[in-house]
């Protein structure tokens, strides 16, 4: 556009000199150079006016000229001042928010994901969240991750949670199975070992019983009454030893919640299992197992949204487009969120664009102004170019006529 306008100016000069030195050809050459010559005012005029905003016209240094880069400093701070004032003050902010359903657009993004820019929201949104799980440090943030779980656990205790669920199971009668695969266990335990138990008795067995051989029946007496015991326990559910179980696991889950020696030997085992490198190892394991499962869904966003999740996200969708209340309270949310960042960052934002100007040298600020509106600014000469013609050859016929 600078050359456009340049050009006109140029013709215009091009057309006054020819109309100037024919103009006694014809009384009509006289209205063309009427209308060259007061071009050329126009165009020049507004050349000057134009170039004055941003540099002094020929280098000259002409007063109340390079007006931008003279007043730098007062455009950062008014360009701030105009923008906290407009734009960054809360009753604003919350007027704009109040007229965005988000909570609408929201749900019908996640019910229907496929429309008009959708997929490219979605591979730009799955793009930026995979280059940051990959540019994040492994080790660090999985040691981040362990540090969080475990000093999250040590902060808890335990034992008052474990008293109160085993009671509540107690009450719910859901204890039984615990029982049940103890009395399992105890059998299935006793039958591996049943060679060692059998020298243990032979072993505590007297002389006599072993040199007359009633150590191996007494073995024998003993074992079998052990797994009569077990299986008598685990088909009478009123069994004697099952209530003495019981009686225990109900003391056991009172000294949880109020024995203070119980509390602390939980408290210990919890906080052996915490500094164990084992339990470390695993949780690693677990975290490596997480972050390949999110790098692999954030690569392929297309096949996350056809499984669970995706039925997941699409009903979320679909409930946000329903329930008035719920989209209500998000859209209210959002709106707070806005306006608090308005009232809590604006003036840090203010701050950082007046900064930011102040920051560019003259050069940069003056090239990037006039880039911004500049076109519109050689539309101006061209407008006084030709303004200035018709107000030329205006004055020309009212002289002629008179």
């Amino acid at each position: 556009m600078r050359i456009v306008a340049t050009g006109l100016l140029v013709a215009m000069a091009v057309v006054y000199v020819v109309a100037r030195i024919n103009e006694a050809a014809h009384p009509a050459v006289g209205y063309v150079r009427a209308f060259a010559e007061a071009a050329m005012v126009g165009g020049l005029a507004d050349w000057f006016a134009v170039t004055a905003l941003f540099r002094h016209p020929l280098g000259l240094p002409i007063p109340h000229t390079a007006i931008v880069p003279r007043n730098k400093e007062r455009i950062a701070d008014t360009l701030g001042t105009f923008l906290r004032q407009n734009f960054l003050i809360p009753r604003v902010v919350a007027r704009r928010m109040g007229r965005i359903d988000v909570a609408g657009a929201m749900g019908r993004w996640l019910s229907s994901p496929t429309g008009v820019g959708a997929g490219r929201l979605r591979r730009g949104a799955s793009r930026l969240a995979s280059d940051i799980l990959e540019s994040l440090d492994q080790e660090r943030l999985g040691g981040m991750v362990r540090s969080a779980l475990a000093g999250q656990l040590r902060r808890i205790e335990v034992s008052p949670l474990l008293g109160k669920a085993l009671q509540a199971a107690i009450v719910q009668n859901r204890h039984q199975p615990i029982i049940d695969a103890v009395v399992r266990w105890a059998g299935k335990t006793i039958e591996a070992n049943e060679p060692i138990l059998r020298g243990m008795i032979s072993s505590k067995a007297g002389n006599i019983l072993r040199w007359t051989g009633l150590d191996e029946t007494l073995a024998n007496a003993i074992l079998d009454g052990l797994y009569k015991l077990l299986l008598e326990m685990a088909e009478d559910p009123e069994h004697p030893v099952r209530a003495k179980a019981e009686e225990g696991l109900a003391t056991l889950a009172v000294d949880l919640q109020r024995n203070s020696s119980a509390r602390a030997k939980v408290e210990g085992f919890k906080n052996d299992m915490l500094d164990n490198p084992a339990l470390a190892d695993w949780w690693q394991g677990l975290w490596d197992q997480a972050r390949q499962a999110m790098l692999r869904a954030t690569r392929d966003p297309d096949t996350l949204l056809t499984g669970q999740l995706g039925g997941a996200l699409r009903q979320l969708g679909e409930t946000l487009q329903s329930d008035p209340k719920l989209a209500a309270t998000i859209n209210r949310f959002v709106r707070r969120a806005a306006v608090g960042a308005a009232s809590d960052y604006g003036d840090g934002i203010v701050r950082l664009v007046s900064d930011t100007i102040r920051g560019w040298d003259t050069q940069t600020l003056t090239t990037r102004l006039e880039n911004t509106v500049g076109k519109d600014l050689q539309y101006i000469r061209v407008n006084g170019t030709l303004v200035g013609g018709l107000v030329g050859v205006t004055i020309h016929t009212v002289g002629a006529w008179l």
